[in-house]
C-alpha cells in the first residue's frame, strides 16, 4: 500500500473530538477516511479553518453548480499537477455531474472537455486566475457576464481557483496520496 503522506498522521484517538467526529461522519457517508483529512488533523486549528472554507466555498448555493464547482478545482488542480485533488476531485465530479467520462476530459485538456460555452468561459476565468493572475482586466469580466455570469460569480471562481491553488501545493509538499477507492467511484 502506498505512504498516504511524507508526514506521520495521527491516530483518530489522539484529535481533538470536533475534529474526530467530522472525520467519523466522512467515514460513514463515503466508506473511507480521505487522506486529506488525516494529513490536515495533524494540526488542528489548520484542519478547522482548512474545511471551514472549504465548506464555504464548495457547499453554498449560488450560481455555480457543485458540478461546475468541482470542475474548477479538477480543470487547475491538473495544471497545478495535483494527483490528489486531480483523483479526489474528479471522483466527485463524474459522481456530482452523472458523467463518468467528463473528469478525464477536464484533467488532459479542459479545451476539448465536453462541456458547454458557459462552463468553458468559466474554467477560460479559473485558468487564468490560476496563472495569470495579474493580467486579469475587464475583458475577462465581460466574457463571463456574456455568459450569464455576474461579478460576485467571478469572485466564487477565483476564490475556488486559489484555495485550491493552496490545497495543491500542500497536496504536492506533503506528498499527499490519493485512496484508492477515489479512482473508480462514479465511473460505472
Amino acid at each position: 500500500m502506498t505512504q498516504a503522506s511524507r508526514y506521520d498522521l495521527p491516530d483518530l484517538n489522539d484529535i481533538p473530538e470536533d475534529i474526530r467526529e467530522k472525520i467519523l461522519a466522512v467515514q460513514e457517508k463515503s466508506g473511507f477516511v480521505p487522506n486529506v483529512f488525516l494529513v490536515y488533523a495533524r494540526r488542528p486549528d489548520e484542519f478547522r479553518a482548512f474545511f471551514n472554507y472549504h465548506d464555504v466555498l464548495m457547499e453554498k448555493k449560488d450560481n455555480l453548480t457543485k458540478a461546475e464547482k468541482e470542475m474548477i478545482v479538477v480543470a487547475t488542480s491538473a495544471s497545478n499537477s495535483c494527483l490528489y485533488c486531480v483523483i479526489a476531485h474528479g471522483a466527485i465530479l463524474r459522481i456530482r455531474a452523472k458523467d463518468a467520462l467528463i473528469a478525464d476530459q477536464l484533467a488532459v485538456n479542459y479545451r476539448k472537455a465536453n462541456i458547454t460555452p458557459r462552463q468553458r468561459a468559466m474554467l477560460d476565468f479559473a485558468m487564468k486566475v490560476c496563472h495569470q493572475q495579474a493580467e486579469i482586466a475587464e475583458a475577462d469580466f465581460e466574457a463571463l457576464a456574456a455568459h450569464g455570469f455576474d461579478q460576485e460569480d467571478a469572485w466564487d471562481i477565483a476564490a475556488i481557483t486559489a484555495f485550491f491553488g493552496l490545497s495543491n501545493r500542500m497536496a504536492n509538499v506533503t506528498a499527499m496520496a490519493p485512496n484508492p477507492e477515489f479512482f473508480t467511484m462514479g465511473r460505472g
